[in-house]
């Protein structure tokens, strides 16, 4: 029982050390660092929206689910893109340098949201939406709604909108909340630093300062708008899946080989009839193409989407 009591202690100890490290020393660090770029109001809050290049199209950049920082995570591809175009990382409320907000998650204030905070950055549809993972079926529901707002998709290893798979089983919602208390006791900002690869990020084209920034904001990522972007997703999924993507739109899916050839034990048929429902439910005028990497194909496949990019647009002209 003593020993049980000294590991107890330890562990209360621990917590609130890491308590106090996470309200202090990181949330300083956090509070240090200035947004790359403006911060728009939007409804209750600021969004904030990140800009590089003058090209005559416009490149939308929408983040993945848990992205911690966008602008930073996305920043390389930007400057690869903003070569030719005018590219813009939208960050979400909730993520990266943005506030929360009161609004409910739902699909519609998502794209609603986006719209806005384009627009009164001065950014004019028609655009390029390029979504990475559930910004997909954000961007079909896009689309769908507004099609003449959307010049083309260059989906990065998008969810799926044409399976939706089981409802969220209830003991999933409550671990999501223990990611909210892991993240209090300090204990995600601790680990932060020992799950990137700095040396590989720094020779995939990104600099000190976003890579130490991605790592701070690792650290303060979940809150209630991610949580609810997470517990909704299925929702999201359900709401556009009889939405008919207009042909007239064009559609190219990167994919992840790792996405592409791994199983998913969530997913009830293979991996690749996952991706090849998805593309027929887009439409006989959707394109692909398998490159090397996994979930998060733009930190090792810049060049390479920059390529498909100028040649689905050259196409569209």
């Amino acid at each position: 029982m003593s020993i049980i009591g000294i590991i107890f202690a330890g562990i209360v100890v621990f917590i609130i050390i890491g308590g106090i490290l996470h309200s202090t020393y990181f949330k300083g660090k956090l509070e240090q660092i200035e947004p790359y770029g403006q911060l728009i109001d939007v409804d209750d809050g600021q969004m904030h929206i990140y800009s590089m290049g003058n090209g005559e199209k416009t490149i939308v950049l929408l983040p993945g689910m848990g992205v911690s920082l966008p602008s930073a995570e996305f920043a390389p591809l930007m400057r690869k893109l903003s070569k030719t175009y005018t590219v813009v990382c939208v960050e979400y409320f909730g993520v990266g340098f943005s506030s929360e907000t009161a609004k409910p998650r739902t699909i519609e204030n998502y794209i609603e949201e986006t719209r806005t905070a384009l627009d009164k950055t001065g950014f004019k549809e028609p655009y390029i939406l390029m979504p990475h993972s559930i910004s997909s079926v954000y961007s079909e529901y896009y689309a769908a709604k507004y099609p003449n707002e959307v010049e083309a998709v260059i989906s990065l290893d998008g969810t799926s909108t044409s399976y939706l798979g089981d409802e969220m089983p209830g003991f999933v919602k409550s671990l999501i909340q223990v990611a909210k208390l892991q993240q209090g006791t300090g204990f995600t900002s601790l680990l932060a630093p020992l799950a990137i690869n700095k040396e590989k990020l720094l020779s995939n084209g990104y600099t000190e300062k976003e890579i130490g920034d991605m790592i701070t904001f690792a650290g303060f990522s979940v809150n209630s708008n991610v949580l609810d972007q997470m517990v909704n997703t299925p929702e999201f999924i359900k709401q556009t899946i009889n939405l008919p993507f207009p042909e007239s739109i064009p559609y190219f899916k990167i994919i992840s080989r790792q996405t592409y050839e791994k199983p998913n034990k969530q997913i009830k048929i293979t991996p690749q009839q996952y991706q090849h429902k998805h593309l027929e439910r887009i439409g006989d005028h959707a394109k692909y193409e398998v490159l090397d990497g996994n979930h998060f194909i733009y930190i090792n496949n810049v060049d390479r989407i920059a390529e498909i990019t100028d040649d689905l647009l050259l196409k569209v002209n």
